[in-house]
Order: structure tokens, then C-alpha cells, then sequence
């Protein structure tokens, strides 16, 4: 059940309709790309090279590295991207990749361990999904987006554990993000939860085998908290927003036998993901439960009292 992996987090239970993404995340350079490389030199900068629209492309990338503590004054870090391929300097490009040994990423396509010593990496994944376990039925929610990113040192980190809420009737996953020790949070959302500026990180959470269906499904996507970089969301039965086709009969909730949290890694480091098994039914009558449930109870009231959480731990 207790995951501590690489970078997760969350919050409340209000939906949130992951457009775009937001400055200073590891960055989009482009959807459903094929022929993809990475190359690096030795002045800090990357080049994307790819195969889209009937064309190849290649994206000069540099200015910008790791990330910078929440600060409501100054900006988060983000790239500055040349897709003209530096009106054909790409050919006199002069690669220095070395292979990439760092830390294992979540869907990793591409890395470069540069020249000095710090990693460039590209990750490919579906942002855009539909929530509540739909299947995408429109280009746009199917599109595999490509991400690039560029740090020293260790990615952001997530501790998540799953437990019961409202005397064991539903499931949540709770825990905190943190970047370098540090809280990862942004300052300021929408009504319905997106990010406003560019510290706010964005959590994608999927559902494996639960009654949306077999496999990984969409469950939702939500913010970290304000200051504690604490998350706590609960699987709730949902129905369709109403806007959605094939409208379903029944209210649905996303339990499943785990889960999948990827995170935008603070200022233009890597994508995260943790994993989180979920649990059974909570049956009072089983000790075994009922300690568990104890144990996370405390666990995550003791997290908000020392974090200063005040929409965690609350059971």
C-alpha cells in the first residue's frame, strides 16, 4: 500500500480539466511525433529532432535547468525552444550526448547524460485523457505528448499510501510532494482546480481494473495543497459531467486493485510517477483491516499536523 517513489501529488476532489500546461513544467515540444532523437553539446543546450506532419523537425532547446523554490514574485524556470532548427544550424550541431544514467523515469523515450554531467531527457505520455475512466473518443484526448526536461541531481520525490475515509464506505490516496526536501506547490487555481501560475503542479491519477473497466483508466487530476505540498483524494462515485457521449446509467467509482500518480516535475524537471496498491472492502471485522486503517489514520493526521495542513487528516 505505501509507495515512496519518484514525485506525486494531489488534492481535493474537485475536478479539474487538464488543458494546457503550464510554464515552467517539463516541458510539451510536441503530440504524436514519430523518429524521435535527442541530441546535446557542450554549451547547454538540447536538440529535438522528429518526424510530424509529412515533415522532420528539429527544436533547439536551452535556458533553463532544475527549479526554483515556490516564490509568488518571481517566476518558475522554463525553456526557451527554437523550431526553426536555428534557421539550419542543426547541421553543424555537434553531439556530446553520453548515454544516460540517471534515475529511472516513468515513460521514458530518450536521455543524454550532457557533457556536464547533467541529464536532459524526453518523456512521451497520454495527458489528456478523459476522467472517470471513459475511453477517449476525440483526437485531442488521444494525443501522446512530448516532454522535455533538464536537472541535476534527484527528481522530486512523492510519499502516497492508500486508506479508508467516512468509516471505511470509500478509498483515497493521500500523502506529499517534495522537491529537494522541500514542499512542491503552486499559489493560486481555477474554481475548478488548474494551476494559475507556474509552481502549481498538476496530478494525473489512473485506476487499474476497477468498474470503469479492465486495465488503466482515467480517474481525475488535481493540485497539490498550498505550503504543504500535501495531497488526500477520495474515489467517490461519479457520473458523467453530462457532456460526455454514451451517457451511463449508473454512478461508478474508480476503486481499483492500484493506482498510478504522474506528476509534472517542478520547474523543467522530469515527469513522475508512483504507484499505490489499492485495498479491499473495509471489514470492521477483520483485525488485520482494522489495524491498517488505524496505522494510515495516524500516519496522515500526523503528516497534516507537521506539514500545517489544514484538508488532510481529517477521518
Amino acid at each position: 500500500m505505501k509507495v515512496v517513489g519518484l514525485v506525486a501529488l494531489v488534492s481535493s476532489a474537485v475536478f479539474a480539466l487538464a488543458s494546457a500546461v503550464p510554464a515552467g513544467a517539463s516541458e510539451i515540444i510536441t503530440r504524436n511525433a514519430t523518429n524521435i532523437t535527442l541530441e546535446t553539446d557542450n554549451h547547454g543546450r538540447a536538440m529535438v529532432s522528429y518526424f510530424q506532419g509529412g515533415r522532420t523537425w528539429h527544436v533547439f532547446v536551452w535556458g533553463a535547468i532544475n527549479a526554483r523554490r515556490p516564490n509568488p514574485v518571481i517566476p518558475q524556470v522554463h525553456f526557451k525552444m527554437d523550431y526553426s532548427g536555428g534557421r539550419g544550424k542543426w547541421r553543424r550541431f555537434k553531439n556530446t550526448c553520453k548515454p544516460y544514467d540517471g534515475p529511472a523515469l516513468a515513460w521514458f523515450l530518450r536521455g543524454c547524460t550532457a557533457s556536464d554531467g547533467s541529464y536532459w531527457a524526453i518523456q512521451m505520455w497520454q495527458r489528456m485523457l478523459p476522467n472517470v475512466g471513459y475511453v477517449p473518443w476525440t483526437h485531442g484526448q488521444k494525443v501522446w505528448e512530448m516532454h522535455i526536461s533538464h536537472w541535476t541531481g534527484a527528481t522530486a520525490q512523492l510519499e502516497a499510501h492508500a486508506d479508508w475515509v467516512y468509516a471505511g464506505r470509500f478509498q483515497e490516496v493521500f500523502g506529499q510532494a517534495t522537491y529537494h526536501g522541500q514542499p512542491v506547490f503552486g499559489f493560486h487555481t481555477t474554481t475548478s482546480g488548474n494551476p494559475l501560475d507556474t509552481y502549481g503542479r498538476l496530478i494525473f491519477v489512473d485506476t487499474y481494473d476497477s468498474a470503469y473497466g479492465p486495465g488503466w483508466r482515467r480517474e481525475n487530476s488535481f493540485v497539490a495543497h498550498k505550503a504543504s505540498g500535501m495531497f488526500c483524494y477520495g474515489f467517490y462515485p461519479h457520473s458523467s459531467y453530462g457532456a460526455y457521449p454514451r451517457q451511463r446509467s449508473a454512478k461508478l467509482t474508480g476503486v481499483g486493485k492500484k493506482y498510478r500518480l504522474t506528476l509534472y516535475g517542478p520547474g523543467v524537471t522530469p515527469d513522475v510517477s508512483a504507484y499505490v496498491d489499492g485495498l479491499p472492502g473495509f471489514d470492521r471485522r477483520n483485525p488485520a483491516l482494522v489495524d491498517l486503517e488505524t496505522e494510515m489514520t495516524l500516519k496522515v493526521k500526523q503528516m497534516a499536523r507537521t506539514t500545517g495542513d489544514r484538508l488532510c487528516g481529517h477521518h
